[in-house]
């Protein structure tokens, strides 16, 4: 049986998790009704990593005896005023998914949850990745973002991103 405080971090987690995938479909519905389709693209498939990951943890818990407590996901509220901003929100988005993951790590690594921690080391990598990738949008869309040809083809850049599942062993 788990730690009694991991399980409640990590059903916290299954929520914030399901949250963003709420938050990158948001995104995604901004920049399509803006007709940039790439970038719809590129934040649809960040939804299905996101709604993945809350799976992962959740899977996590159900192998290890544990309950699953699902709460109220908030939709998100933004109001972008342009193109810019959506990807600033997921960039700033991901440095507090980081910091809440790490937030479980430490508490595992307190009591020596070394499973735990083993199971997390998987999202601390891919945190690490997500971070960049968004960081990546806004320094292109700040170098190229203001001429349209510039956007254009980062958006079909964008368009080319397909999903691929996690492959994670738990």
């Amino acid at each position: 049986m788990l730690n009694k405080e991991i399980v409640a971090k990590i059903n916290k987690q299954i929520n914030f998790e399901l949250y963003s995938a709420y938050v990158y479909l948001d995104i995604s519905n901004y920049y399509a009704d803006q007709n940039l389709n790439g970038f719809a693209n590129w934040f649809k498939i960040q939804t299905q990593e996101e709604r993945d990951h809350a799976m992962l943890f959740m899977d996590y818990l159900l192998q290890n005896g544990e309950k699953i407590v699902l709460s109220d996901i908030k939709a998100p509220s933004f109001a972008f005023t342009d193109f810019r901003q959506p990807a600033m929100e997921a960039y700033e988005h991901e440095i507090k998914v980081t910091a809440s993951i790490h937030d479980i790590y430490g508490a595992a690594y307190e009591i020596k949850d070394f499973r735990t921690m083993q199971f997390l080391d998987w999202f601390v990598k891919e945190q690490s990745e997500e971070e960049k990738n968004t960081d990546e949008i806004i320094k292109r869309y700040d170098l190229f973002g203001n001429d349209a040809k510039g956007l254009y083809l980062l958006d079909s850049e964008l368009a080319a991103r397909v999903y691929t599942p996690p492959t994670l062993v738990i």
